[in-house]
């Protein structure tokens, strides 16, 4: 099967099986995560394959929907790919990738060994910060049953992946927690442009987040 083939069914392979999810981890996050890292993996020179087949497979087996089972995601990659006749390289490339993609915590460093690896990281982060960051944080929070804020539940920086999936904190402090550190931790030239803007937008919207939830922005009407 050539690669451009494999890619194909492997988009609809995905698509059938995350289409309809509510919790901000649908297909469409899977669509716009893969046009992201082709384009950031052709600005880059990486090899394409690589990466589209690692941003299409990323969530799949997403540890959050696995009781938090991290081998789950690399496993099913594997299966997929090799019930296809992929090359072993190729396999175990996008399978390493999706073992090292994943946010871990503040205090947890997620380094990726190669340039693929980079790209769908940053792909996959730029996701998560900006306006549809915003909305599929509020998804998740939602379909996880969180506050939208507790002024009382100051963040948490967890210093080990085990830390940070154990957390129920509200919404507002999963910002602090994760999306506004990650635009520092883009891998990519081309990845820290993008995430400069989202990231002024999440820092415009949680402004206007405070000024609403005291009331403050009544002030120049009442």
């Amino acid at each position: 099967m050539s690669a451009d083939a494999l890619i194909e069914q492997t988009a609809a392979h995905v698509q059938a099986a995350m289409s309809g999810d509510g919790s901000g981890h649908d297909w469409w996050h899977i669509h716009r995560v893969w046009r992201m890292a082709l384009r950031l993996g052709q600005h880059e020179g990486a090899d394409l394959d690589v990466v589209q087949l690692a941003a299409l497979l990323h969530d799949l087996g997403d540890q959050k929907f696995h009781g938090g089972d991290e081998s789950v995601g690399p496993r099913m990659a594997r299966d997929w790919l090799n019930r296809h006749d992929a090359p072993p390289a190729l396999v175990e490339h996008v399978a390493e990738i999706i073992r090292d993609l994943s946010f871990k915590g503040a205090g947890v460093a997620t380094p990726m060994r190669t340039l693929e690896g980079m790209v769908v990281q940053d792909a996959d982060r730029l996701d998560a910060i900006g306006a549809v960051g915003i909305a599929r944080a509020f998804a998740y929070g939602g379909h996880k049953g969180r506050l939208l804020y507790d002024p009382d539940v100051p963040p948490q920086m967890h210093a080990s992946f085990a830390e940070y999936k154990r957390s129920s904190a509200p919404t507002i402090n999963h910002f602090y927690e994760k999306l506004l550190l990650l635009k520092r931790l883009m891998n990519t030239a081309a990845a820290r442009q993008v995430a400069e803007a989202r990231h002024r937008f999440m820092e415009t919207y949680l402004d206007q987040f405070y000024a609403e939830w005291d009331a403050r922005d009544a002030g120049d009407v009442l």
